[in-house]
Order: C-alpha cells, then sequence, then structure tokens
C-alpha cells in the first residue's frame, strides 16, 4: 500500500518542478521576443513557485530528484504547447 502522506509529496515535488520548468520556457520566448511586461511578472511567478521547491530537492532523496526531473520534462513540454498557442 502507499503511503498516502509520501504519495502527496511526490505530487507536490512533480507540481512545483513541472510548474516552475513551464513557467521557465515561457519566460525564455517572452523575454526573447521582448514581450517585457510579461516576462518580469512571469520571472516573479518562476522565483515564487522556486522558493517552494528549493530545499526538498536539495536535501531529497533520488526518487524525489527523479520525480522533480519527470515533472520539468512535462512542464517543458507544457511550456512550448502553451507558448505556441498564446503568442504564435
Amino acid at each position: 500500500m502507499v503511503n498516502p502522506v509520501r504519495l502527496e509529496q511526490m505530487t507536490r515535488t512533480f507540481l512545483y518542478a513541472y510548474t516552475q520548468v513551464m513557467l521557465v520556457v515561457i519566460n525564455t520566448w517572452q523575454v526573447a521576443h521582448q514581450k517585457f511586461f510579461e516576462a518580469i511578472i512571469v520571472g516573479f511567478l518562476i522565483s515564487l513557485v522556486w522558493t517552494f521547491n528549493i530545499k526538498r530537492i536539495a536535501f531529497g532523496e533520488w526518487e524525489t530528484r527523479l520525480t522533480y526531473c519527470l515533472g520539468a520534462s512535462l512542464g517543458t513540454a507544457s511550456g512550448l504547447l502553451i507558448t505556441q498557442s498564446a503568442y504564435l
């Protein structure tokens, strides 16, 4: 049986990584295309999400780190899709 507390922690780690990297992908496009106002707002959000996740990853186990990487990978794909549909 899965430990519900551990499952919640891993889900949160995944979602923070997903959100952070998705925002980084969007922000990279915004900066490259001089969308200054949007880039400033998204840059703030990136830093905010990072503050919630850094301790968990820096001192986490391999399972936590791999969960973070999976979230980051899917966040990259989503960020690309969102950028394409919002700006192109």
